[in-house]
């Protein structure tokens, strides 16, 4: 496996769209789908690569002058649990650090909701995020919106 940061924006929508239309259990409203693809340009956009294809990416979004937010992870379901997460966030966590951000954020789906999401739920903890603050009806009344947080110091 190999992680490489992606600089050019077509390239960004093109993995952005190959791995979120392969994950439909987290990515199956074609509206958010879309968006994340939209979003994907100009950012800071790492790519895992697995016999030269693409399996995993995620990028980062700017939400402040001192933090960035973790902003769409996705990784091919026969690829989970194989440390290709991980080793992206990695590489986005020094690139973040490199370019002077003091905390980092992500948003998921409250724990306890979906089975899906508990599991990311697990993920992000696991990597050191904490809980910041759970916003019922951000999205949706349906799906809570859990924001974890990581000081990057």
């Amino acid at each position: 496996m190999e992680i490489r940061q992606i600089t050019d924006d077509g390239e960004k929508k093109t993995i952005t769209r190959h791995i979120l239309e392969a994950l439909p259990d987290w990515f199956g409203i074609p509206e958010a789908r879309e968006d994340y693809i939209a979003q994907s340009e100009h950012k800071l956009f790492f790519c895992a690569f697995e016999g030269g294809r693409p399996v995993g990416f995620l990028y980062l979004k700017e939400t402040g002058s001192a933090t960035v937010e973790l902003y769409v992870m996705g990784v091919l379901q026969a690829f989970h649990r194989r440390g290709i997460g991980r080793e992206l966030f990695k590489r986005a966590r020094q690139a973040a650090v490199e370019q002077g951000y003091s905390f980092m954020q992500v948003k998921t789906v409250q724990m306890g909701k979906y089975a899906e999401y508990d599991s990311t739920n697990r993920f992000y903890l696991s990597l050191g995020f904490q809980e910041f603050e759970v916003f019922p009806t951000l999205w949706d009344a349906c799906n809570p919106c859990q924001v974890y947080v990581m000081s990057l110091g």
